[in-house]
């Protein structure tokens, strides 16, 4: 019996443990999480909570546990260096180590990559660390400009003119909001166009490209309101998005690849694990909006309630550099993953009522993430509550499964009943059609 670390306790770590039971060979699963998951716990060997940015802490508990694989849910253990101790005590382990995981913990650090490399894909751009030029270049831009914080911010550190920003004043006041907290920055031409999600599961040399996904990340319906970690996302029967040229898809194919090939040379180490490329459809081709080092949540959940190869062997594969492709499958299925989250959130979420799940079917296709358990009772804890994911021949038939038992759930928790509708996808189809004639 194999036995695997899982570093993590949200939504996506929910969806990994479920693939990885799903494997047949019913491995042992150990969690480390920095909360108590009910969903998890109520299932895993072993499990812990405390500091998941502690390589020491959890390199003691996979010893504890005899765990002789890791994977790795969030960004923040990998940017603490959590891979390379668990590979140093000789675990290999899913999630690249710290140097290789700059790619997502460092805007600029993942700009200058592929400018070094010469891989295409980049909007221009500018590195700062301080205001000096910062003025300049954001009237060069013209007023299409991304700030972006240079590390891990949760997904606040991204703020777009027009959108978070109305003019330079503000942009500028947002910079000096940076650089006062010690951090460095990226200013960035701003892109339009519908935005895709593709990963690429990889050992360092063998690569395997996930199906397409769109994520949205605004909490309201119609795309409106504050951004959030996400809020639902959705994948078609044929792996591809209806506004996304084969083109494109090879475009980003080639860009992650690339990008992989760049950050061996750099580091001289292999990247195991799973590279997130954030791409966007514009006028002229594709551009990376973002890099990540790991699954996206909610994307993770409708691509492994798509997999049916065997997630154990391919986790296996990846971590200790051999990885075969035909582990790697996914359903020709259409997917839609739909969040529920407490009233307020982001900003001010409810927090601490019963979570009522008395009407909800058996469903193998729940995540439980933002919960905790109080004398038997589920309790919402004021982040992304829970994920539903619904499958079906046709978008339509996904969709529909999807809402249907996000309104089984009730009590103060709302979501977006537009995610993976045909009308939203419509309206990614008319902007990419209205950029490229």
């Amino acid at each position: 019996m194999t036995k695997i670390l899982l570093i993590g306790s949200g939504a996506r770590e929910h969806a990994i443990f479920k693939a990885l039971q799903r494997s047949g060979e019913n491995p042992q699963i150990n969690v480390f999480g920095s909360t108590v998951n009910p969903g998890l716990s109520a299932q895993a060997a072993a499990y812990r909570s405390g500091p998941m940015t502690d390589p020491d802490a959890v390199l003691h508990f996979a010893q504890e546990t005899h765990s002789e694989i890791a994977i790795i849910g969030p960004e923040a253990p990998l940017e603490s260096g959590v891979a390379d101790a668990l590979v140093e005590a000789g675990i290999p382990t899913v999630g690249p180590q710290k140097e290789l995981a700059k790619i997502e913990s460092s805007k600029g650090f993942a700009r200058d990559l592929l400018l070094k490399h010469g891989i295409p894909g980049s909007p221009a751009y500018q590195r700062f660390s301080s205001l000096a030029g910062v003025e300049a270049f954001l009237t060069e831009l013209g007023g299409n400009f991304v700030v972006k914080a240079d590390g891990l911010m949760g997904g606040k550190g991204v703020k777009v003119s027009g959108e978070h920003l109305e003019n330079e004043k503000e942009a500028l006041s947002w910079c000096r909001e940076i650089v006062d907290s010690g951090s460095e920055f990226v200013i960035e031409e701003k892109c339009v166009g519908p935005e895709f999600s593709m990963f690429t599961f990889t050992d360092g040399k063998t690569f395997v490209h996930s199906p397409l996904v769109q994520d949205h990340k605004r909490a309201y319906v119609g795309d409106e309101g504050p951004n959030t970690g996400g809020m639902g996302s959705y994948s078609m029967a044929d792996h591809r998005l209806p506004f996304v040229e084969e083109s494109d898809v090879q475009a980003a194919v080639e860009m992650n690849e690339k990008t992989l090939a760049a950050l061996a040379t750099e580091t001289g180490s292999p990247y195991r694990g799973i590279l997130y490329g954030g791409f966007m459809a514009t006028a002229d081709g594709i551009r990376l909006i973002e890099y990540n080092a790991r699954f996206g949540d909610p994307e993770c959940m409708n691509l492994l309630t798509l997999f049916e190869g065997n997630f154990l062997e391919a986790v296996k594969g990846m971590a200790t550099g051999t990885l075969d492709p035909s582990t790697i499958g996914f359903r020709k299925v259409a997917s839609v993953c739909k969040y529920l989250v407490p009233e307020g959130y982001p900003d001010k979420p409810k927090k601490l009522f019963p979570i009522d799940l008395s009407e909800v079917p058996d469903c193998k296709d729940l995540y439980l993430g933002s919960v905790d358990e109080v004398d038997g009772q589920l309790l919402a804890a004021g982040s992304r509550t829970l994920a539903f994911v619904g499958t079906g021949s046709t978008l339509a038939e996904a969709e529909a499964a999807a809402e249907a038992l996000a309104n089984k759930v009730p009590g103060p928790l709302f979501h977006r009943p537009d995610i993976g509708t045909e009308a939203l996808v419509q309206k990614r189809i008319d902007l990419i059609q209205s950029l490229r004639g």
